[in-house]
Formats: C-alpha cells, structure tokens, sequence
C-alpha cells in the first residue's frame, strides 16, 4: 500500500510554530524565527529555583514566544508540542542534563476537562520520545486560582501551597527527575512541585521550561 504522508503534507503542510510561516520539510522553524527569536544561549539559560537544582529555559518570554504559548495552551495548537518538545530536548542535550524520569506539574481535573489536554504532559512526552527517556505522572493537582491571574511572587507561592500531592511515589523512589512546564515565572509551581517530589522519597529534580519571563 503506498504511503500517505505526500498528500498529507499536501493537504496539511507544516508550519512554524511561532509565526505561521510555511516551512520546509523536516524544519522546527521558519528562517526568520530561527535568526529572530529571543534565544537564552550558554549561562543564560539557566536560573535558580528553591529546592532543585535549578531551571534551564531556551527563549525569553515575549513577543512571538508569547503569543505562540499563549495559542498553544489556550486555543486548542495541541500540535504544537512536537516542535516545542525539540526544542527543549536540544537544550537538555547541548547543556548535559542528565535524569531517570520526566515528570510535569499536572493540571486539575477541571482545568483538564477545560482545556481537553495537559500543555506540560504533551511537552514532557514528546522530550521523552526523542531522548529515550520514560514519562510518567508523579503529580495531582487540586484546583486552585490560576497563576496567571495573581500578582507578585509571594501571592503566587501562597496559591499554591500543599496544592499538590505525590502520585505512587514507589515509582519514583531515588531516581533524579526532569521536571517539564512550558513556562517559568516566579519558579513557584516548579518549587511546590519539587517540594512535594522531594518529600515522597524522589532524588534531586532538575527543570526545563520552553520559556522564561
């Protein structure tokens, strides 16, 4: 039986992620975003956060970063993922992070439902795919306001106390984590997470965003 990918890139062609633009095959990114784009190289990739061992991120979080995230968690580009998810395996790769599991701040229930998909489980898996590494949900998440709506570090890190809890923690017993979320502000999340983690028996946690504010 003859392949269907030709007329399915035909019908469907790819393109970049952060502006539309039509890409060529087998291209993450357009010319223009590759050459544009608000690229965190070398130490500023990397940032501090409380109880791990710290976040490496691969864009600033603005303009087109923004916008393509924005669309990606809020208007249904579940797809989005797959360009998204290499870029940050790039990133682990080229700085040598090293870890046993991938794991992601789930969402709620009702976010879940809400949006029909996690954004940070969707980039976990796909960095899991293309690095070999296994995924698996250590999180649950009782709802809370979201992030996004809060204002100031300290409003954000009181939102989310004791607001997760540890999912078998046997599976993860010793083994050093990746931790995956699409962004990082304050680093609250990625703290309670790595606090929460931390406390169920989990090794050290490591972090990867796709972007930073």
């Amino acid at each position: 039986m003859p392949s269907l990918e030709p007329l399915w890139d035909l019908l469907f062609p790819a393109k970049c992620p952060f502006c539309g633009a039509l890409l060529e095959k087998g291209a993450l990114l357009c010319p223009d975003c590759q050459s544009a784009l608000p690229w965190l190289t070398g130490e500023r990739a990397f940032r501090r956060v409380e109880l791990t061992e710290g976040c490496w991120s691969v864009l600033g979080y603005e303009g087109a970063v923004r916008k393509a995230i924005h669309g990606y968690k809020f208007s249904g580009k579940s797809g989005r993922s797959k360009p998204f998810g290499a870029l940050m395996s790039q990133c682990l790769v080229d700085h040598g992070v090293e870890f046993d599991l991938i794991t992601w701040p789930s969402l709620s229930q009702k976010r879940l439902r809400q949006r029909g998909y996690d954004q940070a489980e969707l980039l976990a898996r796909e960095i899991g795919t293309r690095l070999g590494k296994p995924a698996a949900r250590t999180l649950e998440k009782t709802e809370r306001p979201a992030q996004s709506g809060l204002e100031g570090p300290e409003a954000r890190k009181v939102n989310l106390l004791g607001a997760y809890t540890a999912v078998e923690p046997e599976r993860f017993q010793g083994k050093r984590l990746l931790l995956v979320d699409d962004i990082v502000t304050t680093g609250a999340t990625l703290t309670e997470c790595a606090g929460t983690l931390r406390a169920a028996g989990s090794g050290a946690v490591i972090c990867i965003t796709l972007a930073r504010t």
